[in-house]
């Protein structure tokens, strides 16, 4: 099989917050050329890399906001956040858990530093991935995956360290989520000098964040934590090594070819769509949920 090279490696831009409790780098959309279309079906990415939080009775987090068209994939890798729908869906996403929300036809959200948490404080580090959903699934009924670290599917590299498998499938092993279109989320958990052996379709967009550690890529291009690796839309198959214990997100998803209408939480495919949800937002449509 042909290798895929990378495309490029995306320092992390100056973080910003979102509410006042993410402090986040975001890597889809930015000026890297990582905008909507070219990461199709995945429309946005932002990485809360370590930052400590001191102690507060009051939870930081972000308020009621509503979302429809897409899906919502928070990773937890430090500190726990609790959070909650108005579809009914809520609860604790702790270290190492996945949250999988499927706004679709929309919901009204809330999220914030779990309250037990929040009063200690300490390092704070999270992914919060956007994955668009086809058009004939945009106003299906909002769902949601809670996916607990141990329910992740677990591929053992030997002494090279293993693969956290959450969506699609790595050597056959397939993760737990559900998902509207071909999509693999996974992390690599590498030992110092651990290997790790990739393949995907090429016209898949396919993408790496270094999380921990460092990496090598393909055995020759240096990549340091924090940094984003695209690959290019050739080839099938790629290795990541550790320099050091390291974790890996790697995303990997078939694009929708659809067009991409955002505005705000809302991604339809039109400006009227954006339009009709805007009016269903502001009548009511999207249930209740106390701030």
């Amino acid at each position: 099989m042909a290798t895929k090279n990378i495309e490029l490696i995306a320092a992390p831009k100056p973080p910003h917050f979102v509410g006042d409790g993410f402090r986040v780098h975001n890597f889809i959309p930015s000026g890297y050329h990582l905008d909507m279309k070219r990461m199709d079906p995945f429309l946005m990415l932002d990485y809360n890399s370590k930052f400590h939080f001191s102690g507060t009775d009051t939870p930081r987090g972000v308020g009621v906001h509503p979302h429809r068209g897409f899906e919502t994939v928070t990773i937890a890798y430090k500190g726990r956040v609790e959070h909650g729908d108005s579809a009914g869906g809520g609860g604790i996403i702790g270290e190492g858990d996945v949250q999988w929300m499927t706004a679709a036809s929309g919901v009204l959200h809330k999220e914030f530093h779990e309250t037990e948490w929040a009063k200690e404080g300490g390092i704070f580090q999270m992914v919060q991935l956007w994955v668009n959903l086809p058009a004939k699934d945009k106003m299906s009924a909002p769902k949601y995956q809670a996916i607990k670290n141990s329910e992740m599917k677990l591929v053992d590299l030997g002494e090279n360290g293993f693969i956290e498998v959450i969506a699609g499938e790595y050597n056959s092993q397939k993760g737990p989520a559900s998902t509207f279109s071909p999509v693999n989320l996974m992390n690599a958990k590498l030992k110092e000098h651990g290997k790790a052996n990739f393949s995907f379709p090429p016209h898949f967009n396919t993408a790496a964040l270094v999380i921990e550690g460092n990496i090598l890529v393909n055995g020759k291009e240096k990549v340091p934590t924090d940094h984003f690796v695209l690959f290019e839309n050739q080839g099938e198959d790629f290795t990541i090594e550790a320099s050091e214990n390291a974790i890996v997100l790697i995303i990997s998803g078939e694009p929708l070819n659809e067009p991409i209408f955002p505005h705000g939480p809302f991604v339809m495919n039109s400006r009227e769509e954006i339009i009709q949800a805007f009016d269903d937002f502001n009548t009511g449509k999207f249930g209740y949920l106390e701030d």
